[in-house]
């Protein structure tokens, strides 16, 4: 806020004449930056946190890396709420190895928790962001980018098992399209294996629905304009851009036009602006640019449609920034050429994360997600800890059931394994629930959900993620 100034009147040769105004005190960038709650929509740290080749969690963020997050960096940066995508460019005609890799970098994400729960934790909620945040830990979001590892037989069952490994925001494209519609580059990685043409397809409406029932954010980053406004005409939740620019300030296809940035808001989404340079500004790399390139973005998004429609989403570890910020350690920078350009405390607060925040609320408030849900009346413990290796390519997939005052209802016992729906073997000697994989799993990283209903009608689920060898 300004300091309004007083005319002061100084007497000289028996004439009061006004002396100049004294000028208005800058805010204390920093100050405002690290008592805010700081939300970024996207980054691709994961990808660097796996081994390239077996695809297992190798690299713990909790030290100091070469990446552009690991945790002394999000503290040093004041990063409170990181959005860590689970990245593919798609794998056409096989759904399985985009499935087995999306899957990974998920798993990595509980990895990473597992080993620095002091710090850090995973969060799908608002409520426990808000309560990562109070407690002093960095409260992690996961998202899936790029949906290929969804087709037609799995795309229901996988979203609900995404949703309980607390998938928050699915980016429905990369570049590429696929069976759910149409990506940027309006290409396919086989023209003779085409999936979709021409904007969201059958099957991308049904999965956009379904998100909105479960809760979670479809991301509009990516998609080719016809399926964003196909996108527009379906979901009836808020949709995010996790990671995107403005069309007109650099007319690159990752960008967004004044129109779709008009519709955005009026759906009362959020647009997260991205850092990387070849969306900011002409020339580059011949021609670096700043994060005053950077916050130009941001200022026509304000200046177009308000204050309430944009965030960050940095795209860390996603490719080079602009050249005066190294990595999340320097995240305050934006905040402090946003107080140079004059934006208020409580809009600064806004873009810093309130708005991310907003829209993860309303989304949780228009879903029905785990209505039905009760953890306490029943009890379901894997025998596979999430993450672990199973005994064999094809596995005995097995969990024990407990049911507390109420008895199950053998009829509703349900497995879900990749998407695809199977009735389990029950013994009610020992309550364990059990699938025999029959088919050689041939791709690594797999889910499998355990479900159970009781006769009050409570259901309770619990979903892993496990892998074979090759």
């Amino acid at each position: 806020m300004s300091v309004c100034a007083v005319s002061l009147f100084i007497w000289s040769s028996g004439l009061a004449q006004p002396a100049e105004a004294a000028p208005a005190k800058e805010l204390d960038a920093k100050a405002i930056h690290f008592q805010s709650v700081v939300a970024d929509s996207h980054n691709d740290t994961m990808m660097k946190a796996v081994n390239p080749d077996t695809w297992l969690p190798q690299t713990d963020i909790r030290g100091n890396t070469s990446f552009h997050i690991d945790i002394p960096m999000l503290h040093a940066g004041g990063l409170d709420v990181p959005f860590f995508a689970a990245y593919t460019s798609g794998y056409y005609g096989n759904t399985p190895r985009s499935l087995s890799r999306t899957l990974a970098l998920i798993n990595a994400l509980y990895w990473t928790e597992e080993r620095n729960s002091d710090v850090f934790t995973i969060t799908p909620t608002v409520k426990e962001i808000e309560k990562a945040v109070k407690d002093g830990r960095i409260a992690a979001v996961p998202t899936v980018e790029g949906a290929y590892s969804i087709d037609k037989d799995n795309a229901i069952g996988l979203l609900h098992q995404y949703r309980d490994l607390g998938i928050r925001a699915i980016t429905f494209t990369w570049n590429y399209s696929n069976a759910l519609g149409e990506g940027a580059n309006r290409t396919y990685g086989d023209p003779s294996r085409t999936p979709s043409q021409g904007g969201l397809t059958p099957l991308g409406k049904t999965v956009a629905e379904e998100m909105n029932k479960l809760g979670m954010i479809i991301d509009v980053s990516h998609m080719a304009e016809s399926t964003f406004w196909d996108v527009m005409k379906v979901t009836k939740a808020p949709v995010m851009a996790t990671h995107s620019g403005v069309y007109s300030l650099r007319n690159h296809v990752r960008n967004l036009t004044d129109d779709q940035l008009k519709a955005i808001a009026k759906n009362r989404g959020v647009v997260g602006v991205v850092f990387y340079p070849d969306f900011l500004t002409y020339g580059w790399p011949e021609k670096q640019n700043t994060l005053k390139d950077y916050v130009d973005h941001i200022d026509y998004i304000v200046n177009l449609i308000g204050i309430d429609y944009v965030a960050l989403g940095s795209d860390f570890d996603g490719g080079p920034l602009p050249s005066d910020i190294q990595d999340s350690s320097e995240l305050y920078k934006v905040t402090e050429e946003l107080v140079k350009r004059g934006y208020s405390k409580k809009d600064i607060e806004k873009l810093l994360g309130k708005n991310t925040l907003r829209l993860l609320k309303e989304v949780e408030k228009l879903s029905n997600y785990n209505s039905n849900s009760d953890q306490n009346a029943i009890v379901i413990q894997p025998e596979l800890k999430m993450g672990e290796e199973a005994s064999s390519n094809t596995p005995l997939l097995q969990a024990k059931v407990t049911a507390k005052g109420s008895k199950l209802k053998r009829e509703q016992l349900r497995m879900i394994v990749d998407g695809i729906s199977y009735n389990p073997s029950y013994n009610e000697k020992t309550g364990i629930m059990s699938l025999q994989v029959t088919a050689e799993l041939k791709e690594k990283f797999h889910t499998v959900t355990f479900e159970a209903a009781a006769s009050s009608g409570k259901v309770a689920k619990e979903t892993i993620i496990f892998y074979v060898s090759q």
